[in-house]
């Protein structure tokens, strides 16, 4: 697939940056737009960076900076070379981000314009490209429940009785809830969060807590569990459903986990490059293995372009690519309802 990609032409003339924020049920959300302008057309793609210091700095940065000068891109590539001149250009140009997945995240911002604005200006798709199709996008919708609070998705519904969900169970919830949760059929499913480290969803591992995830929805697909001494043996038994997301940067990550691979949460930011993005995903064709996409609270052009890389290669997985409007603090009345369609007179990388 990459092949198929590697050689389409494009021209960058300057780089800019435009840096989003919104409140969340959870936590006040901050990305950067990277926006690619050449040949009258413009790519964008998204920084999913977590830490909010990292998008300020960047963006004071480019305030006192001569314009076209915080990244100098300008030229004429192919995607592949444009992708190798990424890996000479120093993306984080003022702080350390302290860690390789927030390198990960911006470069993928990046890779992202950049296939944006080649096919822009080649007026294609990337389904044209790969000679594969778009489908209508099934979604989960992802929520956290603080102590085990159902009060939300009660709401949610209520208002959409069909909604499918994706849910962070924890050591917290109540036993009503877990029972609540179990009696409504909606739970597709379970983040364990068994892999973070230094962040507000660390979950330590809790053998008695995955007895009853697993248990509670037996036919629930369950992610990230911390395999250690106490929890492998109820890991194991359950391994045909375990996903894994936070832990896969790229192939290599995908052969060295526990256990076979037979689900992924894919997440294309986590990967950084196309080129590993779609060797994984390769990889995963070849060995039947299940899919389905991930989203990082993506605020603008981001979110289009995980549904649609879903729309191309796991349409029916219980996708976490929800529209944006359901990270709002407030649900929306009329909640937008599964699939998400296809939209017309498309171009470039990414669903309007």
């Amino acid at each position: 697939m990459y092949d198929a990609v590697a050689d389409l032409p494009l021209t960058v003339d300057a780089v800019s940056l435009e840096r989003l924020e919104r409140e969340t049920p959870a936590f006040a959300r901050a990305t950067t737009i990277v926006a690619l302008s050449g040949a009258g057309e413009t790519g964008r793609g998204e920084d999913v960076t977590y830490e909010t210091e990292h998008h300020d700095a960047l963006r004071a940065h480019e305030a006192e900076t001569a314009e076209g000068e915080v990244f100098d891109l300008a030229g004429e590539y192919t995607f592949a070379g444009f992708s190798t001149a990424l890996d000479d250009t120093d993306l984080w140009p003022v702080d350390d981000p302290g860690r390789d997945d927030f390198r990960d995240y911006r470069r993928w911002a990046f890779e992202a314009a950049g296939l944006d604005l080649a096919l822009r200006q080649n007026d294609t798709t990337l389904a044209a490209v790969l000679d594969r199709q778009f489908d209508p996008v099934r979604f989960a919708i992802s929520s956290r429940l603080p102590d085990g609070d159902a009060a939300r998705v009660e709401t949610l519904l209520e208002r959409y009785p069909d909604a499918e969900l994706k849910l962070d169970p924890t050591g917290d919830w109540p036993g009503e809830t877990f029972d609540y949760l179990a009696d409504t059929d909606a739970v597709r499913v379970l983040d364990l969060k068994g892999h973070y480290e230094d962040t507000d969803v660390d979950q330590s591992a809790d053998p008695a807590l995955y007895e009853t995830v697993f248990e509670t929805f037996p036919d629930a697909t369950v992610e990230d569990p911390a395999v250690t001494d106490e929890t492998r043996d109820v890991v194991a038994a359950h391994s045909g459903r375990v996903a894994w997301d936070a832990p896969i940067h790229g192939l290599g990550d995908v052969l060295d986990a526990p256990f076979d691979v037979r689900w992924l949460n894919v997440k294309p930011s986590r990967f950084g490059t196309l080129e590993s993005l779609f060797e994984t995903l390769a990889w995963a064709f070849d060995e039947d293995v299940a899919l389905y996409g991930g989203g990082q609270f993506e605020l603008g052009v981001g979110r289009g372009q995980i549904q649609e890389l879903a729309s191309l290669f796991y349409p029916a997985g219980p996708n976490d690519v929800a529209p944006g409007v359901y990270n709002d603090p407030d649900l929306p009345e009329n909640p937008p309802k599964s699939p998400i369609s296809v939209p017309r007179g498309h171009v470039g990388f990414g669903f309007d």
